[in-house]
């Protein structure tokens, strides 16, 4: 037992420590506001057990950074019954949020009636995608919900550090190029393959230039979309000395066919890293496109240093 002085059998108390002052404290940890609008996460492509997962993995990691974060999954391409479509989660969100104010307010609550969107929509693209951005700001305006559209995820430092692991993974470049091994199949040539045509490939170029830097070969964007375009590439790259080349997808992976790859891959005559898939910048990214559409975030996500 101890007393408000101090405890009485003499053993220590763990007293909280306190706050540490000055510009170096540490932050407070970011929660959703409450009543924040949902973060509605747009996903392109034929609906499949994979593709959910993957969704699934993206949102874990969102609510991981964010406590309290109210995340759902549309389906661009969805039935609205096992994998429910965008428009479907929009209405939703919308009806569960006036049936939480309605009963907030029979149960004698002082509450403000909900303003503002009722969701943040973030597409699954790691690129722009005319194409698919149109059929999903469509969906959206089917659904007559007041819901705000972010701009796809990349292009962004953390991308360029999920292609280099997924590259690494498959053998085809360093881990670490700081450290002294080889890699026997390491690629000296990238091709990174992109859809949505030229603004596509312009895009996926930025991060091309951040991967360059990373491994320290030449890296050039492609459409997988357009005919010729990734043998056009692999041609240039070739004659600018790259003998071992290897096809990197600027894609998260629900958006393309997978025969669409393996075909580019035999067009290029080179080996394939997988997509981007549920690699947690993918989730990091779709978190901070939320925050910033509502201005609680402190700082967007900073990719790792290149090695």
């Amino acid at each position: 037992m101890s007393s408000p002085t101090g405890p009485a059998s003499g053993l220590p108390v763990r007293m909280p420590r306190p706050r540490q002052p000055g510009r170096h404290r540490r932050p407070e940890p970011l929660v959703a506001p409450e009543g924040a609008p949902a973060l509605v996460l747009a996903v392109p492509g034929t609906p499949s057990s994979a593709t959910r997962g993957l969704a699934d993995e993206v949102i874990s990691i969102a609510r991981s950074e964010l406590p309290g974060l109210d995340a759902r999954i549309g389906h661009l391409d969805g039935d609205d019954e096992e994998f429910p479509s965008l428009s479907t989660v929009l209405v939703r969100a919308a009806e569960e949020r006036t049936a939480r104010f309605e009963q907030a307010r029979a149960a004698g609550l002082e509450v403000k009636e909900p303003e503002g969107p009722v969701a943040v929509v973030v597409p699954l693209l790691a690129g722009p995608d005319n194409a698919l951005l149109r059929r999903i700001r469509q969906a959206v305006m089917d659904s007559r919900i007041a819901a705000e559209l972010t701009d796809v995820l990349g292009p962004h430092p953390l991308l360029a550090e999920a292609l280099h692991v997924r590259l690494s993974e498959a053998g085809l470049a360093r881990a670490d190029r700081a450290r002294l091994f080889t890699v026997a199949t390491a690629a000296d040539g990238i091709i990174l393959a992109s859809v949505g045509g030229d603004e596509a490939v312009q895009a996926a170029g930025i991060t091309g230039m951040l991967l360059a830097a990373r491994l320290a070969v030449p890296v050039m964007a492609a459409a997988l979309d357009e005919e010729g375009s990734i043998a056009s590439v692999a041609e240039q790259l070739r004659s600018s000395g790259s003998q071992q080349l290897a096809l990197a997808p600027y894609l998260i992976g629900p958006e393309i066919e997978a025969s669409l790859l393996e075909d580019a891959a035999k067009e290029a005559g080179c080996s394939t890293a997988e997509p981007l898939g549920p690699y947690p910048a993918i989730g990091k990214l779709t978190l901070a496109k939320y925050t910033t559409a509502l201005g609680i975030s402190p700082q967007q996500p900073q990719g790792a240093p290149v090695r």
